[in-house]
């Protein structure tokens, strides 16, 4: 089985998710802002990836500060932290990450042991992956339930946009292993086509029937009775239930509303942001312009045309038939349920 990313006492390890499915590449990033990088060229993509990866991003920048001055090394620190910020808008599980590291750097730093310090932050870095799995697992037994037989998804939301066995994937590997059969329909996901290249590549290395088809495609097999389902992951979640995923997520929901369709969304409770109100105010991260104009080196534009490339978009609540989580589902009103589920331990 491949790994999606992994601390090691070189880097931080992570296949390379632009090569796939052609190469399967593991390339070291040896620094913070190598990490940061990475994460910006979606080396790693996915919210809950993104999220440990930015982690180890900044255990491993921390590992490489050299002062015994406290400022200089809160300096640092916070520019750090800063760079990792900064590299994509949308997916809330990269604030909740950095903000988790935060944490261990107060509680350590006053005791001016910057050795056990840099240690306290590799240790937390090294949980958030391995507790990602775990939760990954537990979201799939409390979804596996609610699937049909052939369920449609979008994007990729597996173990290569998580620390491991995925959210919305996750939810169908789980069904898979409680015996269901499940013949899942992937979209391709344009312009990056994480759906093609990655979701498919993924399901076939699980021996999981899987059949790519393209974005405009899947209300043709709504309407013919081939979707059962709908499941995909999320970058994050307003507290009305209203859902930022990967840009065409949102016509998906509608054309599912109009079949009758379940519409589920599976992610962990640190996508929730329950600070904005409403999808409204979810940043939407704008991506270059080339990965809508050319497919891998090829162009399939005329040179100069105006390009428009949103990464995101939002579901409205209204479209969602239910939120997985590893705390258990959500359902409207959203309002009180995603609550109730972020407060619960």
């Amino acid at each position: 089985m491949f790994k999606t990313l992994e601390w090691t006492p070189d880097g931080v390890v992570m296949i390379d998710q632009r090569k796939l499915p052609g190469e399967e590449l593991y390339p070291v990033f040896k620094t913070y802002q190598e990490v940061a990088q990475a994460i910006r060229d979606m080396v790693v993509r996915g919210a809950p990836a993104i999220g440990v990866a930015a982690a180890m991003g900044v255990a491993l920048g921390a590992k490489q500060i050299h002062t015994d001055n406290a400022q200089e090394f809160q300096r640092q620190f916070d520019e750090i932290c800063n760079t990792l910020a900064s590299t994509r808008p949308t997916a809330v599980n990269l604030f909740w990450a950095i903000e988790r590291m935060k944490r261990v750097f107060r509680q350590h730093a006053q005791s001016g042991d910057f050795q056990k310090l840099k240690q306290a932050l590799e240790a937390e870095a090294v949980r958030m992956h391995a507790q990602d799995i775990a939760l990954n697992r537990r979201m799939g037994s409390f979804g596996a339930s609610l699937l049909g037989e052939r369920v449609l998804t979008h994007c990729n939301a597996g173990a290569l946009a998580t620390a491991g066995y995925g959210t919305a994937l996750g939810v169908i590997r789980a069904a898979v292993e409680q015996g269901k059969k499940i013949q899942v329909f992937a979209d391709e996901t344009r312009p990056f086509l994480q759906g093609a290249r990655l979701t498919a590549w993924e399901l076939q290395k699980d021996n999981i029937p899987v059949t790519l088809i393209t974005d405009n495609m899947a209300g043709y097999f709504m309407q013919e009775g081939q979707i059962d389902c709908v499941v995909v992951g999320a970058d994050r979640i307003a507290a009305n239930g209203d859902v930022a995923n990967k840009i065409g997520t949102y016509s998906v929901a509608v054309l599912a509303k109009e079949n009758n369709i379940p519409f589920y969304v599976a992610a962990p409770v640190s996508t929730l942001d329950l600070s904005l109100p409403s999808g409204k105010q979810i940043p939407i991260e704008q991506r270059p312009s080339r990965e809508v104009t050319h497919v891998q080196q090829a162009a399939i534009s005329p040179e100069g045309v105006q390009v428009a490339n949103p990464a995101f978009d939002v579901t409205p609540n209204r479209y969602v038939t239910a939120i997985i989580t590893e705390r258990g589902v959500a359902k409207a009103p959203y309002i009180e349920s995603l609550k109730k589920l972020s407060d619960s331990d």
